[in-house]
């Protein structure tokens, strides 16, 4: 299987809480309990040195795992989305198997 990633739009509260994702120009809500963890990249290998300070999005990439709604649709979709920082980059990285005939039929399957 292949490396999948696409860039999408994150819309954010002022708190931080994840409200909407655009995705290939359809709008989602955000259910409720978003999960998140942390995944240790291999900074090394491309950097020799991590200045003080600097290493948020460097050593570990947030990643999120969320149930989207699409209004008039009854079933989830869920994703992974990874953020980059500093640069506050979004993008899916994984499309998860209970997707409905809707959603199949956008992503170009049947």
């Amino acid at each position: 299987m292949g490396i999948f990633s696409e860039a999408v739009e994150m819309e954010r509260s002022p708190s931080g809480e994840l409200l909407r994702l655009t995705w290939r120009g359809v709008s989602y809500s955000i259910g409720p309990h978003p999960l998140c963890w942390y995944e240790r990249r291999p900074w090394w290998e491309s950097e020799t040195r991590i200045p003080p300070g600097e290493g948020v999005g460097i050593v570990d990439t947030q990643m999120w795992r969320l149930q989207l709604h699409r209004e008039g649709h009854t079933e989830a979709l869920t994703l992974d989305v990874v953020r980059y920082r500093p640069a506050e980059r979004w993008r899916v990285i994984k499309i998860h198997e209970a997707v409905d005939d809707v959603f199949k039929e956008e992503l170009g399957g049947a």
